[in-house]
């Protein structure tokens, strides 16, 4: 049976977590004070401590010095609400959860629950993070590199902990795979993991989306709603691009955040959330703020655990690594392995990469698609084998310039079109307007002319 240490100097709320905890299957040992709680960890490890703040021989976050919360028990904080800001610290340290008082014993049975289901994830992190030399990744995520090897260590202490975390970084850097991450180690990952573009919604949809709808609340509402609320309960909800929502949507996002609960829009009926908020964006959060971009205050919920992934440019000591990833990974989608050039790699390596892994990936595949057998750096897209003379970068990646030929034109596009699709000829081709027969021709003419 998983053992549990509840530590609080007062002897009926000793009694009272006592009960909740031995009704869950734990057995249960009982701290009055630090020096006791420290005899207690040497004595019987236990897989869960619920730790009061206050005691009477110090403050009960101290004992976190004592314990490697990556591999030692998943710590639950009890505190007053005025103790709120403590608790939200203890998060930031590594701390699994917190209760405040009264306690609510729904909640406290939800979180051993939790705990039950997922004992050997910290293992699991840690034989992820001692495979990491040989396999040169971490979970989803590819690299070796010393800004990976950081952000690996900062994913394993807060993946397991309820911290509402907040991802920056550039656009194209990996944040979803980040935030995916964190769920597949989480207490959370038997639940959904449900990822909302907040950039990419109307402002006049988003709010059904996020907070679902009623039948008849607006023209066309036709039947009931769930919104991403809803579809994430007791799992992982990612909003990405979160500088982007409507600064309104911000304030109810807000007190989402802080009732731990929302209502469906045209309904009455308060529902609960018991979700794990992530977040990103691809701008400074606080710039962000400076120009109106971003509720202050809601920054400041979000960012419980801040975490900033580098850009490709900054671990480019990854890019062999990961070029070799993505050529795998086409290889088998596409039935056909190809190798990558080594003269290709100095080119790859010179390229500054303004649009991150995201980019590197797709130039891959534009080079798969014109290779016939080795990546040479000629079946590379322009912009990649002569930066200096490539045309305006777009927000979708492609390049012309004025003087190019309708033919090269159309070339970049296919291939460009092509890569967005991860390869689905039938979904590029219906894009485009052509036949499928259509795109396989000009493919072939591409191959026959980079040969």
């Amino acid at each position: 049976m998983p053992h549990a240490l509840i530590v609080d100097d007062h002897t009926a709320t000793l009694s009272s977590l006592a009960e909740v905890v031995e009704a869950e299957g734990f057995t249960v040992a009982r701290a009055r004070s630090l020096q006791d709680a420290r005899q207690q960890v040497q004595a019987h490890p236990p897989e869960v401590i619920l730790l009061d703040l206050h005691l009477p021989d110090g403050e009960g976050m101290s004992l976190l010095d004592d314990l490697d919360l990556s591999s030692s028990p998943s710590v639950v904080l009890v505190t007053g609400q005025a103790s709120v800001a403590t608790a939200i610290e203890g998060l930031r340290r590594g701390v699994s959860d917190y209760l405040t008082k009264p306690i609510e014993v729904s909640r406290l049975r939800t979180i051993l629950s939790d705990i039950t289901r997922t004992r050997g994830l910290k293992q699991e992190i840690e034989a992820l993070r001692s495979n990491l030399a040989s396999q040169g990744a971490f979970g989803l995520l590819v690299g070796a590199s010393s800004p990976m090897q950081e952000i690996y260590s900062q994913i394993s202490r807060v993946a397991p902990t309820n911290a509402t975390v907040l991802i920056v970084g550039e656009s194209g850097t990996g944040k979803e795979l980040v935030a995916r991450t964190l769920h597949d180690l989480s207490r959370r990952r038997l639940g959904p993991f449900v990822a909302l573009n907040c950039g990419a919604i109307s402002p006049t949809l988003i709010e059904s989306e996020l907070f679902g709808h009623e039948r008849g609340s607006f023209t066309g509402a036709d039947r009931r709603h769930k919104g991403v609320f809803e579809q994430a309960m007791r799992g992982t909800l990612f909003l990405d691009e979160v500088t982007e929502m409507p600064m309104e949507l911000q304030v109810k996002l807000l007190r989402v955040l802080e009732s731990g609960s929302f209502v469906r829009t045209g309904g009455e009926t308060p529902l609960t959330v018991d979700i794990r908020f992530i977040t990103a964006t691809n701008r400074d959060p606080e710039e962000a703020i400076r120009q109106g971009r971003l509720r202050e205050d809601l920054y400041y919920r979000l960012k419980v655990f801040l975490l900033q992934v580098p850009r490709l440019r900054e671990r480019l000591d990854d890019l062999d690594l990961l070029a070799a990833h993505f050529l795998k990974q086409i290889s088998e989608a596409e039935g056909h392995e190809k190798k990558l050039a080594p003269d290709s790699i100095k080119m790859l390596r010179d390229y500054s990469w303004p649009g991150n892994v995201r980019e590197l990936k797709n130039a891959v595949y534009s080079a798969y698609i014109m290779a016939s057998t080795d990546l040479t750096p000629s079946c590379f897209p322009p912009e990649v084998r002569n930066p200096a003379q490539a045309g305006p970068r777009t927000d979708d990646g492609l390049h012309v310039h004025v003087g190019m030929t309708l033919a090269d034109a159309e070339q970049r596009l296919i291939v460009a079109t092509l890569s967005h699709f991860d390869g689905s000829k039938a979904k590029t081709a219906e894009v485009l307007g052509i036949s499928l027969k259509t795109l396989y021709n000009r493919l072939q003419e591409y191959r026959t002319e980079t040969n």
